[in-house]
């Protein structure tokens, strides 16, 4: 399993974690693999110029993510989960957050793929900072 927070946008790209995914010792029960890339749009109520995201406690924030892993993993029973958040400042396209899961049958690989992505989103508490042209919004986790 492959669990990072950071903040060099270049260290990881979705390849390498499929890779990841792909080297697991469980890849020969693998039947399904299921990836998801969130970047920053542009476009959504006002045209957002940048984003930052942060957190208080980088080091608690990844403990909290490996915990999510470690559930989603044993409650899916899925074979394994490779997933980096990055943290800094985005402009629209820029890759903000991936996950890649490896399980035996889609629909549990789909269902820890979907947990994963919503508990990072409402249970991290990432400081999210949009900026328009009208100022800065604050988007804290859930948002």
């Amino acid at each position: 399993m492959l669990v990072k927070i950071t903040t060099d946008k270049y260290e990881y790209k979705l390849p390498q974690l499929i890779e990841h995914v792909k080297k697991s010792p469980y890849i020969e029960e693998t039947g399904a693999i299921f990836t998801f890339e969130g970047i920053m749009r542009k476009i959504g109520g006002e045209e957002v110029e940048k984003l930052t995201i942060s957190h208080e406690n980088p080091q608690k924030a990844q403990e909290e993510l490996e915990k999510i892993a470690e559930e989603v993993k044993k409650k899916h029973k899925v074979k394994d989960i490779a997933l980096v958040h990055f943290l800094g400042e985005f402009h629209a396209t820029e890759t903000l957050f991936m996950v890649v899961v490896g399980g035996a049958h889609r629909q549990e690989t789909l269902k820890a793929l979907s947990e994963i992505i919503e508990r990072t989103k409402k249970e991290i508490g990432f400081r999210k900072e949009e900026y328009t042209k009208e100022g800065k919004r604050v988007i804290l986790s859930g948002g």
